[in-house]
Parts: structure tokens; C-alpha cells; sequence
């Protein structure tokens, strides 16, 4: 390994009792990811030789949902403090590098911040990341020595009056040589209020080595933010979004109110790309250029091509969308779909792992499934395809510049020929020839006599 390799040791043991849920803590979602997704992230855009998560408290649980090839997992039983976290980790560590410390429930640390809190533990000391904070109850206090050097952090339970007054603090991430590691972890000691072994009490053996102690702060105080309740999820969640909100702005994106849109994925915009509120993006989606959404738009796993419109409460997911299509309100391309340019799709319509043609339209309430539509097909209101028989799905086809009236039924699997028309009402459980007009007749029957029922 080579001597400033970095590797990761990420402590993720915590029950999180004040979460008050049967999932564990680093589980919890923020934007659509668990915590300890966010910090692996984080960790792999270092590019680092070894990550390793320290488990506890839903171990089994995390580790089924994040593992990962580039993931070794370690068990703390019992959680003994941060510094036996570290204890079990360092035998899945190899001898050379930099060790950086993170913690599974504070997910927004960015990169740059964790890159400079390496680079200066490379020399092979130690690194800590602390914040100056106007409230800093709750945390452990940086005590410097006379001439401004770090001599020791005390945790806030067994500080004195003095050091409580202190505005640094301790953020819990740091950095530090592979080689003097093993030592300092053990010269650690549990005489202490809580009777556990502490990580930033390698901070006095460093000293007592003589070792500069290294200091980073992040570039943005949120960085640095963890979570214990499900109040500061809520704010932590706000939070990101909004980082997202600035930089879409930044990007030319128009947002109607950046407070309230959720991007829970990863969100890509073209020019001149329109947001209104509440609408939310997961997994990836790419807007391209003069995109126009409406409100409370659920996009998943989506392409969009240019100039189309989304209308309000419209849901689309893994699925294609062509140029200068319109969609909605209220419609529902649901996975499998592709629909091409000039394309039209109205109010409570529904269409599922189909392909609809360039300027062809459904504009009301209809359903399109597992079909095949060609160009400038007119699907008329009430218009079903019954491609499901109770046991095996079957396809729809229907070909170019094709008029279907309204209330039509398509008994799958049927093919409806190029140009044909077919008369409102009809239910065609035959394929079509092109041209000319399907319908299927019923006489139309009065009956005079008939009554009514009323209530008694």
C-alpha cells in the first residue's frame, strides 16, 4: 500500500433509541437514501484502499441493504465508545496509509472537506475536523495548550466550567497515520463518566508523543451535522434539498419555490428547464432543455426530452419521453413506456411498458398497456386495451394514423390495421384490417313500460 493511501473506517454501531423506530439509525432515509449511503458515498470519492463499517444494533439489517464488494463489515458487541468501535476495525486495515474516521449518521460531509482532513494527516500524524460553534453544548471542547497548539478534547460530561466555555468543538472526524493508530488505541482508558473507551482521547497521546496535531474546519457548518431524532432527520432532510435547490438555481433552473421541491436521486436539467412546487425526482432523471413541470410531478428513473410539458399531478416512472410532448394533468406513464415526440397523453390516462408513436394521442381517460401505438394514432375517451387474461399478459398493436372512438375495448392480443377507424363503443376481439370502419352493431331497444325502482 502505497504510504498516503487512505482508508476508511466508518462507525455505524449506534442503536438510536430516539429515533423511536424498529429500524436502524444509519437506515433511516434522507433524500431517498439511507444515512450511512450518503456517507459511503462521501468515503468513495476518495478513492480509498479499504472502507470498513463498524455494525452493531441492526447489523444483519445494514449490512443486507448496503453490502457492497468494497465493503468490509465488523461487529462491536457490546458498544464499548467510539474507541473500541475503531479497535474493531483496525485488524480489516492494512499497515500503511491514513485512516480516516466517519460516522454512519452524519451524511452530509462533503468530499473537499474530507480530502484536506487526509492530506494533512499525510505526514503521518493526526488530523481533526472541528467546528467553532456560538451553542457548542453537547459536544466535546478542543483545549489548546498556551501557545494555540491542541492539547486534549474533553467531552462536555467531564469538562469543568472553563472548558464548557469553550467554543470549539469537536465534530468526532479525523484522520490519522496508520502507523501510530494501533498504539494510541491502546493506551486508551474507560475512567470516565460513561466507562467507554474514547477516540478523541488519542488526541493526549499524540501530544505525549510529541506528534503536531493537525487541525481542518468544514467548508459549510451543516457539514458536520448528525442525527439522532426524527425531528432532526426532518431538518437534515430540508437541509439537503435545499444545497440542491442552490445548485440547480446556480445552474439556470427556474424554481417556483425552492423550498419545496424533493430530489431524492440524482437530478440532470438542460437550459430553460421550468419546476413548480412540490414535485419530486428519484433515482435518475434527465430534463432536457425548456422542460416545463407542473405541480406535484413524481418523476423515477425518467428521460425528458426537450420542450415537453408535464401538467400537474402527473407520475411518471422508468420511462421515455420524447421533444415536445404533453402530459397530464393527472396521468400515469407507469415502467416499460416509450413515448415519441409531439406525443399527447391527457387527463387520467394510464399507460404501461408501451411504445406510442410520434404525434399520436390519448387526451382522456384511457389505458394503454403492453401495446405498440404508431404515429398519429387518436385514442378516444374511455378507450381500454384488456391485455391481461387472469393468468398471462397480452400486446396491443396499432398501427399508423389509426381513430379509435370513445368506450372501445381491445381484446388482446389484436392487431388494428394502418389508417382504420373504429366506432365508439366497440369491443374488438378480432384483428382490424387497415382502412375503412369497425364497429360492432346493437340495436337499440326502448322499453316504455319500464319503471324505475324507488326507495320504499
Amino acid at each position: 500500500m502505497k504510504a498516503n493511501a487512505t482508508q476508511v473506517a466508518i462507525l455505524a454501531a449506534g442503536q438510536g433509541k430516539r429515533m423511536r423506530s424498529r429500524l436502524p439509525k444509519v437506515l433511516q432515509p434522507l433524500a431517498g437514501r439511507p444515512l450511512l449511503g450518503h456517507v459511503l458515498a462521501s468515503a468513495r470519492a476518495l478513492s480509498p484502499a479499504r472502507i470498513c463499517v463498524v455494525v452493531g444494533h441492526g447489523g444483519a439489517a445494514v449490512r443486507e441493504a448496503l453490502d457492497a464488494p468494497d465493503v468490509a463489515w465488523v461487529e462491536q458487541s457490546p458498544q464499548l465508545g467510539t474507541g473500541h468501535a475503531v479497535m474493531q476495525a483496525l485488524p480489516r486495515l492494512d499497515a500503511g496509509g491514513v485512516v480516516l474516521v466517519l460516522y454512519g449518521d452524519v451524511p452530509l460531509i462533503a468530499p473537499d472537506t474530507l480530502r484536506s482532513l487526509v492530506e494533512a494527516a499525510g505526514g503521518g500524524g493526526l488530523a481533526l475536523l472541528t467546528q467553532t460553534l456560538a451553542e457548542p453544548q453537547g459536544y466535546g471542547r478542543i483545549v489548546r495548550d498556551a501557545a494555540g497548539r491542541v492539547a486534549r478534547i474533553v467531552e462536555e460530561k467531564d469538562a469543568n466550567e472553563g472548558e464548557r466555555a469553550i467554543r470549539e468543538v469537536n465534530t468526532g472526524i479525523l484522520a490519522v497515520a496508520r502507523a501510530k493508530l494501533g498504539d494510541w488505541l491502546g493506551r486508551l482508558r474507560n475512567d470516565n463518566a460513561q466507562r467507554e473507551y474514547y477516540l478523541t482521547d488519542i488526541v493526549a497521546a499524540a501530544v505525549a508523543d510529541g506528534v503536531p496535531i493537525e487541525v481542518r474546519q468544514p467548508s459549510a457548518a451543516y457539514e458536520c451535522l448528525g442525527v439522532n431524532s426524527k425531528a432532526e432527520l426532518a431538518a437534515l432532510e430540508r437541509r439537503y434539498q435545499m444545497n440542491h435547490a442552490d445548485r440547480l438555481l446556480e445552474q439556470g433552473v427556474t424554481l417556483a419555490d425552492p423550498a419545496r421541491i424533493d430530489v431524492r436521486g440524482e437530478l440532470r436539467c438542460g437550459q430553460d428547464v421550468c419546476i413548480d412546487v412540490n414535485c419530486i425526482f428519484e433515482g435518475r432523471v434527465v430534463l432536457g432543455d425548456g422542460v416545463r413541470l407542473g405541480a406535484s410531478c413524481i418523476l423515477r428513473d425518467v428521460e425528458i426530452g426537450a420542450g415537453t410539458q408535464l401538467r400537474p399531478f402527473s407520475i411518471v416512472e422508468e420511462a421515455r419521453i420524447g421533444a415536445n410532448a404533453r402530459i397530464g394533468p393527472y396521468a400515469r406513464i407507469r415502467p416499460g413506456s416509450e413515448l415519441a415526440d409531439d406525443v399527447h397523453v391527457g387527463n387520467f390516462v394510464e399507460v404501461k411498458a408501451s411504445r406510442i408513436g410520434r404525434a399520436s394521442k390519448a387526451n382522456h381517460l384511457a389505458y394503454v398497456g403492453d401495446s405498440t401505438v404508431g404515429s398519429g394514432v387518436n385514442i378516444g375517451a374511455g378507450t381500454i386495451t384488456c391485455n391481461y387474461d387472469g393468468a398471462h399478459k397480452h400486446r396491443t398493436v396499432i398501427e399508423d394514423d389509426v381513430h379509435i372512438g370513445s368506450d372501445v375495448q381491445l381484446i388482446a392480443p389484436v392487431t388494428v390495421g394502418r389508417g382504420a377507424t373504429i366506432a365508439a363503443g366497440a369491443t374488438i376481439t378480432d384483428d382490424v384490417p387497415p382502412g375503412g370502419l369497425t364497429l360492432t352493431q346493437k340495436k337499440q331497444v326502448t322499453k316504455p313500460d319500464w319503471q324505475r325502482p324507488r326507495k320504499k
